[in-house]
């Protein structure tokens, strides 16, 4: 590495530890792959209250960027002519059920990688440590709630991809956790992915934590239900990120998938707002013009970031152990854009807003998981989030309600948080055909327009 990416790292590793102690998170991991080359660092404790120091090989849950290796396993399976992207779900599942029979009917494998089903997608049911874990989980789906027609709204899906699960199932003929494990962990090589909690136990791991009035404490329980997601290290995530980026990805310099396909999960499949989209399984957007994919995951206490542009051929993967990892995860990614490869993210700017202009906005909007109310105080616009379920299971008890937060507009139908743990949150008022205001989109998640 040259010296001036070896003093660049040097810096990022000292503004890690400054945003550990601004945000008070215990422990984080951070890899950066850039010009073929991959450093990874562990900064703090894996536990409050029985400390290891963390190091680069330290594991974590990577939660929801479990998402990708799922995308990358049925474009495995595409390639081997046992999977079609536009075939429904049906075809390979004729036993699934939703709440909408069109729904149920219609929706395609490619829906599922987009976001795109519609339904309730946050269900946190845990069906047991069985092969029939996913099984299970699915048939508990014949109860989720279509918030929106199939394919007419973005809204991020856990569900979907559960279902997704359940169909490498099927079309594999083996568990999910075997299936990935041929298809995607040992092709490249990736030799410290594990779901089982009984594999993370012999190695050194890092706990979750809740922030507190008293400092972090241990978030519990820690295993995630069988239908849960990978843990891992960074240096592991990087060298699934270097195959994302077209740099082989095996030992033997075989690759997973062809360029083709690599190309098509992170090309625009559907777009979320402006030059926001979705591929399959990657959230795409541009930084200055540049194009970035990325995945974000969270679970009890355990935050982490997976970042790639591949026009620059730079990754970098975050791991932390706090709930507030993600304002972590951000200004660190943040940081590391601007000194590595110069380029800003800079946060949204508020539009001055009349009351006429944000009076329309003013209204209950719902979904099973959590209810916003905005309404109107002094003539700006407030929101008070209320939650209904909570994570990892149906059984764990709905966080507190976060205090009201002030909000504006950004953009024409864009909202604003401006204060409170959301702050620079953006909020999408997505209306209907006819033009009336049909949902709030919200932490990615649509919530019906109550009036």
């Amino acid at each position: 590495m040259s010296a001036n990416l070896e003093e660049t790292w040097g810096r990022l590793g000292e503004f890690v530890a400054q945003v550990m102690k601004a945000k008070n998170v215990p422990g984080i991991a951070v890899g950066v792959l850039y010009q073929g080359e991959t450093r990874a660092a562990g900064f703090g404790v894996t536990s409050v209250d029985h400390p290891l120091p963390v190091t680069p090989e330290t594991l974590f849950q990577i939660g929801s960027i479990t998402k990708t290796f799922t995308g990358a396993a049925i474009m495995r399976l595409v390639e081997m002519g046992k999977l079609e992207l536009e075939a429904t779900v049906r075809t390979y599942a004729p036993d699934f059920k939703a709440a909408d029979e069109t729904a149920a009917a219609q929706v395609t494998i490619r829906h599922l990688l987009t976001h795109m089903a519609g339904w309730d997608g946050d269900l946190f049911d845990d069906t047991g440590a069985g092969d029939d874990a996913l099984s299970r989980y699915v048939a508990g789906m014949a109860e989720l709630e279509q918030l929106a027609p199939l394919g007419a709204v973005w809204s991020y899906n856990n569900a979907g991809f559960s279902l997704a699960g359940y169909i490498i199932e099927r079309v594999a003929g083996k568990s999910y956790q075997t299936a990935m494990k041929e298809l995607v962990f040992e092709p490249l090589g990736l030799q410290h992915c594990y779901f089982d909690p009984g594999e993370v136990m012999t190695h050194r791991f890092v706990v979750g934590h809740h922030g507190g009035d008293n400092g972090p404490q241990i978030a519990r329980p820690w295993p995630l239900p069988r239908s849960g997601g990978i843990i891992c290290h960074a240096p592991d995530l990087l060298r699934y990120a270097r195959f994302h980026l077209g740099d082989g990805g095996a030992e033997d310099g075989s690759r997973l998938l062809k360029p083709e396909s690599v190309a098509q999960m992170q090309a625009p499949q559907v777009t979320v707002w402006g030059d926001e989209a979705w591929g399959l399984t990657w959230a795409v957007n541009k930084v200055e013009g540049v194009s970035q994919i990325s995945h974000g995951g969270g679970t009890m206490g355990q935050i982490s970031l997976l970042a790639l542009l591949p026009e620059r051929q730079f990754a970098i993967a975050i791991l932390t152990n706090a709930d507030r990892g993600g304002e972590a995860t951000h200004e660190i990614s943040r940081w590391a854009l601007k000194e590595y490869l110069g380029l800003g993210d800079p946060d949204p700017k508020p539009l001055e807003s009349s009351t006429i202009e944000l009076a329309p906005y003013v209204g209950r909007y719902s979904r099973p998981f959590a209810e916003v109310e905005l309404g109107l105080l002094g003539g700006k616009l407030v929101g008070q989030i209320t939650y209904k379920g909570s994570f990892p299971t149906k059984d764990t008890p709905p966080p507190p309600s976060p205090p009201p937060m002030s909000i504006t507009r950004c953009e024409p139908d864009r909202l604003l948080v401006l204060d409170g743990p959301f702050k620079n949150m953006r909020a999408d008022v997505i209306r209907r055909p006819d033009g009336s205001i049909g949902w709030l989109r919200a932490g990615g998640r649509i919530h019906t327009h109550q009036g």
